[in-house]
């Protein structure tokens, strides 16, 4: 719900960043693999139990993600690399601080009794997450769409930092706002599944669009294949 709306506000305001970027010589991979460190040292800072200093490193990660974009369109470096790049680091970094506060559960910290049987929660929550991203992933490969639903990435985090926040001071708010999570994302992952198969009601008609868009790749490769280079067509004409 929250990324599109957000990118529109964003966006525009994070494009002059993306231009004074441009200048330093940084690359649109170079803040992604920043993003990545910083989230990996974030999920370790909360495993270690240091929840406010893990939830500033969260913060921080999300910056370079949100400034990727804007300095590969000022620099005209959009690619479809880049963006299967910072897609699959955001799943990495995500996993990570799930992981970081599972190893915070196990450790017998958090609910106040500190039940280490509470790490399998956001382990549950990366595995609902995973069947989210893989849905829309696979819809797109079949020409359909499966964005939106109650809590996509951008709701996940926020909703994070809000237990990182509170669960110093109000304890077991972590426990439950994960328990909030585990539900509102296991609604997103049938809300993704009934509008796919919606969509795949009318798919003979998609799936026909993606075979002709096959055939038409093939038949290029082909003749590419067997496309005669223009020296050797010089040769093969006649003397007269």
């Amino acid at each position: 719900m929250l990324d599109g709306s957000f990118r529109k506000i964003v966006d525009p305001a994070v494009r002059p960043l993306g231009r004074a970027l441009r200048a330093t010589k940084m690359t649109p991979d170079h803040l992604t693999v920043i993003g990545l460190l910083v989230g990996a040292a974030s999920a370790v800072v909360v495993g270690a139990g240091h929840l406010h200093w893990g939830l500033v490193l969260v913060i921080l990660a999300a910056l370079p993600d949100l400034l990727d974009g804007a300095l590969a369109k000022a620099s005209g470096a959009s690619s479809q690399r880049g963006a299967f790049f910072d897609s699959t680091v955001d799943r990495i970094t995500d996993f990570l601080l799930l992981g970081g506060i599972a190893f915070y559960f196990a450790d017998g910290r958090g609910d106040g009794g500190g039940d280490p049987r509470l790490a399998v929660l956001p382990f549950a929550v990366a595995a609902i997450s995973s069947v989210i991203s893989y849905q829309r992933a696979k819809a797109e490969s079949l020409g359909l769409d499966a964005k939106g639903g109650l809590m996509e990435r951008a709701e996940r985090i926020v909703v994070l930092c809000v237990g990182l926040f509170l669960e110093p001071w109000l304890d077991g708010a972590l426990v439950w706002i994960l328990w909030g999570m585990l539900a509102l994302i296991t609604i997103t992952a049938v809300q993704r599944f009934v509008k796919v198969w919606k969509q795949a009601a009318v798919a003979p008609v998609t799936q026909a669009r993606i075979d002709l868009r096959r055939e038409r790749r093939d038949a290029r490769r082909m003749r590419r294949r067997t496309r005669v280079p223009l020296r050797e067509r010089s040769s093969r004409r006649p003397t007269r």
